[in-house]
C-alpha cells in the first residue's frame, strides 16, 4: 500500500540533528530522501562517537535512515549543476545552514523557487534569518540564552541542560509539521512556499506553561528540582532502593495515593485537602510521602498504586525504559540489516498509521554510498515536455513508485 508522502522527493542539504530529524519522519511515511554531503567529511554527526554501531557513529546512524547519499562538492561546476537539477525535481528542500550560506552557493529560497515554483523551501536557523542571523544555533547555547536551563537543575542557582538535545529536536518536530502543512497546501494552490523554523522560537513555545505565565503574568519561574510549580504532589521521592516519581494531578487521584500508602488520612488533612493546599504546603507534604514511600522498593510502589489510579512509576535508565516498552507491546524497535546483514537495531518512528504505516527499508547510509546511481538519474537532463497521447501513462515523473529516483523501485539497488 503507498504511504502516505510516496512520490514526493525531498532534496535533504540538513546536517547534525534538527535537519535530518525532520528528514527522517519523512522519510519514513514515504518520502524519498537524497542526502547531499561534502565529500571526504559528510555530515559532522558521522564523527560524533562513541558510541559506535558497526564502526559507524550511533549520534548519526539515530536520525539518517530510509535516505540515500549523495556527496556533491557545490564549488565543483558539475556538481552545482546537478545539486540544482535535484532542486529542480524535488517538491521540498531542506537546509539548515547560518542564513546566506544556500544563497551564496546560488541555492536560496529566491533562486530556487524561479528554478522550481512548486518547492517547499524549509529553512532551519538558530534565532531566524534577522538581527540573529549570524549567531551560531547550537543546542546547548539556545537551552541557556532561551530560558529552559533557567528552569532546569536541582536547586537554584544550579542550571543543567537536557540530557539530550530537546530544543532540536522540537524544532525538527516543528518543521515537519510546517512542511506538511505547505505540502497540503500546495495541493489547492500548486504553488510552494518558505517554510522557516528556528531554535529559540521553538524553545520558547515549548515552554508552554512556563513561557504563559510570564507573557500573560509576569511571572519568570525559577529552578523548581523535580517539582512543579502548580501540581503537587508532582516530584521525585526516595523509595527503598531507587528514585520513585508520583505524579498526581488531581484530588481523587491524590486520595487514591493516600490509601495505598494506608494514611488516608493525609487526604483530609487540611494542608493537603486540596491541590493548592498542597502546593502552598509542598515541602510539610513532601516528607509526610518520604517518611512512607521510603518502606517500600520502587517496584513494589509501582505494582501497588498503579492499578489503584496513581501515576508513578521509577526512574529508568534506558535499558529499564526499552523493556517497559517491550513489556507494554509498544515494538519500540525498527530493526535495519546493517551492511554485514547483521542487525542495526534503530528506534522506531512514534506515529501509528492504521492503514499506512512507517516503513523501514533503508539503513542509514554510508556517505556518498548511493552517489553514482542518483549521479546518473540527474545526469539525464531530458527537458520537460506535455505529455502527449503516445507517452500517455508511460512517463516517470522523479520521486514517484516507478522512477529511477524513487527507493521503492522494483530490482534498484536501493532495496535493503
Amino acid at each position: 500500500m503507498p504511504l502516505p508522502l510516496d512520490g514526493v522527493l525531498v532534496a535533504d542539504f540538513g546536517r547534525v540533528l534538527a535537519a535530518p530529524y525532520l528528514t527522517m519522519l519523512l522519510a519514513d511515511l514515504g518520502a524519498d530522501v537524497v542526502k547531499v554531503e561534502q565529500p571526504g567529511t559528510g555530515d559532522d554527526t558521522r564523527a560524533w562517537g562513541p558510541p559506535h554501531a558497526q564502526g559507524e557513529a550511533t549520534y548519526f546512524l539515530s536520525v539518517n535512515r530510509n535516505k540515500r547519499s549523495l556527496t556533491l562538492d557545490l564549488r565543483d561546476p558539475a556538481d552545482h549543476a546537478r545539486a540544482l537539477e535535484l532542486v529542480r525535481r524535488a517538491d521540498v528542500l531542506v537546509e539548515n545552514f547560518r542564513p546566506g550560506t544556500m544563497a551564496r552557493h546560488g541555492l536560496g529560497h529566491e533562486e530556487v523557487c524561479a528554478l522550481n515554483p512548486r518547492l517547499i523551501y524549509c529553512s532551519i536557523t538558530g534565532f531566524g534569518s534577522g538581527a540573529g542571523a549570524a549567531l551560531p544555533g547550537y543546542d546547548l547555547l539556545v537551552q541557556a540564552v532561551g530560558g529552559l536551563m533557567s528552569v532546569t537543575g536541582a536547586a537554584p542557582g544550579e542550571p543543567v541542560k537536557t540530557g539530550v538535545a530537546l530544543v532540536d529536536v522540537l524544532t525538527g518536530l516543528h518543521a515537519t509539521v510546517g512542511v506538511l502543512a505547505a505540502l497540503r497546501e500546495r495541493d489547492a494552490s500548486g504553488r510552494g512556499q518558505l517554510v522557516e523554523v528556528n531554535l529559540l522560537s521553538t524553545l520558547l513555545s515549548g515552554l508552554v506553561n512556563q513561557s504563559a505565565g510570564y507573557t500573560l503574568a509576569g511571572a519568570v519561574p525559577g529552578i523548581l528540582g523535580n517539582r512543579h510549580p502548580s501540581i503537587a504532589p508532582y516530584e521525585v521521592f526516595p523509595a527503598a532502593d531507587r528514585p520513585l516519581v508520583v505524579a498526581v494531578g488531581n484530588d481523587r487521584q491524590f486520595a487514591a495515593l493516600c490509601r495505598g500508602l494506608d494514611a488516608p488520612g493525609l487526604a483530609d488533612d487540611p494542608r493537603f485537602a486540596t491541590n493548592g493546599d498542597r502546593v502552598a504546603h509542598v515541602d510539610e507534604l513532601a516528607a509526610e510521602l518520604t517518611a512512607r514511600l521510603e518502606r517500600r522498593t520502587a517496584a513494589e510502589w509501582f505494582a501497588l498504586l498503579t492499578p489503584l489510579g496513581v501515576p508513578c512509576g521509577p526512574v529508568n535508565d534506558l535499558a529499564g525504559a526499552f523493556a517497559l516498552a517491550d513489556s507494554l507491546g509498544l515494538q519500540p524497535r525498527a530493526p535495519l540489516p546493517g551492511p554485514d546483514g547483521t542487525p542495526l537495531d534503530l528506534v522506531a518512528n512514534p506515529i501509528g498509521l492504521s492503514r499506512t504505516p512507517p516503513r523501514y527499508h533503508l539503513r542509514p547510509p554510508r556517505l556518498g554510498e548511493h552517489t553514482a546511481e542518483l549521479t546518473a538519474w540527474l545526469d539525464e537532463k531530458t527537458p520537460d515536455a506535455p505529455e502527449t497521447p503516445e507517452t500517455a501513462g508511460t512517463s516517470e515523473t522523479p520521486g514517484s513508485p516507478g522512477s529511477p529516483g524513487s527507493p521503492g523501485s522494483p530490482g534498484t539497488p536501493n532495496e535493503r
